[in-house]
């Protein structure tokens, strides 16, 4: 029988991980560079399902001996293609019969395969005990500010040799306003988002700072997982500012899309109450006429700036221009600097 492993991040970098559930469950979430073979169909899972519930275990593993065993041929040849000469670990859901009986083929055919104890969900446990009790591994530094600034394309900017930028709402496929959709479709669910972000933090080198947007708890409808707000709250808060004519430029530039038109629309009746009937009929006015510069000053004037951030109860570390984004990074580049000189007297006996 084919050895069983307990997940280790390690084991993500040294196999080839096969994962034998449903396209459904792999779409939902799958450990980092997984790739599916699925050793069912969704709908084959289902009915199986409907004979183990119904008539009994033994009827329902009949059943998927006959839906499957003329595929395993098909199935161990994409493997071998895929591991390259690497070991394979191989899971399910809980460890159980699926990834059990691929792994044994595979070991039949002279594969080095292993089966990953407690399947999918010992990941699942791991990325959610790692949130729990999420302690950064690198300064966490959270860019704040007024819609428009330009705090998510600083952040992508940023040079990747000095900073390690993570776009949570890149990951999330939301913006994290309430035009925060346009253009994108969050699709994800929050267990992909989690292992996403999980696998961002894994990569990051210890010896480069973390560079974060600061959001609230929701982006959307995916939450940050565990304490991670908490975290960083606790982080160094960069505050970013622009002026109003630039936040006006780089909201248009980014929203101006005559196919969000309708969007546009169905976003700023979202948020009506909280405009006030006089505002809303303006703004949807400005709207009609694709005036969106003027759309963008008038939300930035009458919502955005009266929502966000309108009582701030904390002072920056730092605050920064974004007008020109490679003066704001040399900025935050001396910010850095001067946090790691040593205090004075440091060193003496």
């Amino acid at each position: 029988m084919p050895e069983t492993l307990s997940f280790t991040p390690e084991l993500l970098d040294s196999h080839c991980i096969v994962d034998v559930r449903t396209p459904l469950e792999f779409i939902e979430d799958h450990l980092p560079g997984a790739v599916n073979v699925p050793i069912l169909t969704d709908q084959e899972r289902v009915e199986i399902g409907t004979i183990h519930n119904r008539i009994g275990p033994r009827e329902a593993r009949m059943r998927g001996l006959e839906l499957t065993c003329g595929r395993f041929a098909d199935m161990v040849r994409q493997v071998f293609g895929l591991a390259q000469g690497r070991p394979t670990l191989v899971y399910c859901w809980r460890g159980g019969l699926r990834s059990r009986s691929m792994a044994v083929l595979l070991e039949a055919t002279g594969q080095r395969v292993f089966q990953l104890a407690g399947g999918y969900k010992s990941f699942r446990n791991h990325v959610n005990d790692y949130f729990q009790c999420f302690e950064p591994q690198a300064p966490l530094i959270v860019l704040h500010g007024m819609t428009g600034t330009g705090k998510t394309t600083f952040l992508n900017r940023l040079d990747r040799g000095k900073w390690t930028p993570i776009d949570l709402e890149g990951l999330a496929c939301h913006r994290g306003s309430a035009f925060g959709s346009l253009g994108l479709e969050q699709d994800l669910s929050q267990k992909r988002f989690d292992t996403l972000l999980w696998e961002a933090f894994r990569k990051a080198p210890v010896d480069r700072p973390i560079v974060l947007e600061g959001e609230s708890q929701r982006i959307g409808r995916i939450m940050l997982p565990g304490r991670l707000y908490e975290a960083m709250s606790d982080g160094y808060r960069i505050w970013c500012s622009a002026s109003l004519e630039t936040r006006v430029k780089r909201l248009a530039e980014e929203y101006a899309r005559e196919e969000y038109r309708d969007e546009m629309a169905a976003s700023l009746t979202r948020i009506r109450k909280k405009l006030g009937g006089p505002h809303y009929a303006e703004l949807s006015g400005m709207l009609e006429r694709w005036d969106v510069e003027g759309l963008g000053r008038g939300l930035i004037e009458q919502y955005y700036d009266k929502l966000y951030y309108k009582h701030r109860p904390w002072e920056p570390d730092l605050e920064i221009d974004l007008e020109d984004f490679g003066q704001a990074e040399q900025r935050l580049e001396a910010f850095l600097a001067e946090l790691k000189k040593p205090a004075p007297g440091d060193g003496e006996g």
